[in-house]
């Protein structure tokens, strides 16, 4: 049951002997912590259970840096001179006698904990004296007799992960500080040459440098997940089955996603045994990480289909099966074409789901689209569609170009206008004038697009090329 805790005021002389400390001496009084809501079973501290970024991250963020010192004895504390910030304004006080206490007084706006390594770890009974609180963690001074001399800190250190903490040891123990240290701690002071000035500067020092061990650990597990992704994205691009055949290709990728490797655009290439080069390359709407990982699982999909000898009416309809059981939302289609090259490389089928048609160019031949009169709907939109499969002439020395609708729909220039399947043709047109092919046609192709757009493509754009030569 979370313990009452009152409005937030400053705790009278006669209810602290830390406020009757520091009114001897004239230093700052100790402040009681402000009233928090509970948030459940936890009613924890900042960021521990409620997810919540503490302000100890930042201290720039707060008028006045917080001090909160866990000690068994505040009237005894040495803690009493005034101490000041960088700017020269005081620190605030609050102070705990157990852990029961620290955890109540541990709220958003607390810097630094000054914690005393003579406190009884929870659960532990103390051994030098008995404590008078309620709360009944038995906080007094001694180490527990035996065990673990740390656990009263790794406990404060898994209560308050983002808080600086200072530890509080004797002068003939600093062994057991630097100990300390290495388990979590910011710094350690010694109890009996403490004073206000020492005391100052450790606080801000221990608070800027837990900011800093925060800021880098975020950065380095950001570029962690970050490897990861990539590597799990480069692992899904898919790897051309071309074993056998005398086709080149060539393939251009780049996500809409900003830093990805993988967005809602796929394709993919395969032999089968009996000389066939199979082409595909789809869209899966939207460009967003669900849609990369559909988009993977059609990639799959088809080719275990084609290699299983399925092609045009009967494997659309199969992917469609497939699509329709693995997406998030009944909105959610894919647009896709399909070519099935002859093993003589001269003629070749044509299946197209809602997608462009691909560009075919060869010699003394300018680049031209492929008929798409029989251009099906896209995957996802009508059950029990057909696909109809268009037979096209090659010749003997061709290039066969498949891209998605995000090499299209860029501006060209400062205007709304698209570049459109005929601007694209002319483009290719013109590159394939000036010798360009393979690679360096895709590479070239792309970099343009996006010069007429001014910048970035806002979609995911996939490019193949397949070439024959005589």
């Amino acid at each position: 049951m979370p313990v009452p805790v009152p409005r937030q005021r400053a705790i009278p002389a006669v209810e602290s002997g830390q406020a009757q400390a520091a009114a001897r001496a004239g230093g700052p009084s100790v402040e009681q912590a402000p009233a928090r809501k509970d948030t459940g079973a936890a009613g924890r501290t900042a960021g521990h259970d409620t997810g919540r970024e503490p302000a100890a991250a930042d201290p720039a963020a707060h008028t006045n840096l917080t001090l909160l010192l866990i000690e068994d004895d505040p009237a005894g504390s040495p803690i009493v001179p005034d101490l000041l910030d960088q700017s020269g304004r005081p620190i605030r006080i609050r102070t705990a006698r157990n852990l029961t206490e620290a955890e109540r007084l541990l709220t958003d706006d607390v810097h630094c904990i000054l914690l005393d390594l003579a406190l009884p770890a929870p659960g532990r009974p103390a051994t030098t004296a008995v404590d008078t609180n309620s709360d009944g963690d038995g906080g007094s001074g001694g180490s527990g007799g035996g065990g673990d001399e740390l656990a009263v800190l790794k406990h404060v250190l898994e209560l308050a992960p983002r808080h600086a903490v200072l530890a509080l040891t004797s002068s003939s123990d600093a062994e057991r500080g630097a100990e300390a240290v290495a388990v979590g701690a910011q710094d350690y002071l010694f109890r009996d040459e403490l004073d206000g000035r020492l005391l100052s500067r450790a606080i801000r020092y221990a608070v800027e440098r837990k900011r800093s061990d925060w800021a880098e650990r975020r950065l380095a597990e950001g570029r962690l997940r970050a490897q990861e992704n990539r590597r799990l994205e480069r692992g899904l691009l898919p790897t051309p089955l071309l074993d056998g055949s005398s086709l080149r290709f060539a393939a251009r990728y780049r996500p809409g996603r900003s830093r990805a490797l993988l967005g809602g655009d796929f394709y993919d290439v395969v032999r089968t045994p009996d000389g066939t080069v199979h082409a595909m390359i789809g869209d899966v709407c939207g460009h967003g990480p669900d849609e990369a990982a559909l988009g993977v699982e059609l990639r799959i999909a088809w080719r275990a289909l084609t290699l299983a000898g399925l092609c045009g009416d009967q494997l659309l309809g199969t992917l469609q099966e497939v699509l329709e059981h693995e997406r998030g939302d009944d909105e959610i289609f894919a647009t896709l074409c399909t070519v099935d090259i002859a093993p003589d490389g001269r003629r070749a089928g044509l299946c197209l789901a809602g997608h462009p048609a691909p560009l075919v160019a060869g010699p003394g031949r300018p680049a031209r689209l492929l008929p798409y009169d029989n251009n099906g709907p896209a995957l996802g939109l009508l059950p029990g569609a057909r696909w109809p499969r268009t037979q096209v002439e090659l010749g003997a020395e061709w290039s066969l170009m498949l891209y998605t609708d995000g090499l299209i729909e860029g501006h060209t220039g400062a205007g709304r206008e698209r570049l459109g399947q005929d601007g694209m043709v002319e483009l290719v047109r013109g590159k394939l004038a000036e010798g360009l092919s393979g690679e360096a046609l895709l590479r070239t192709t792309v970099n343009e697009v996006r010069r007429l757009n001014g910048g970035e493509l806002a979609d995911d754009v996939a490019v193949v090329l397949l070439d024959r030569t005589a």
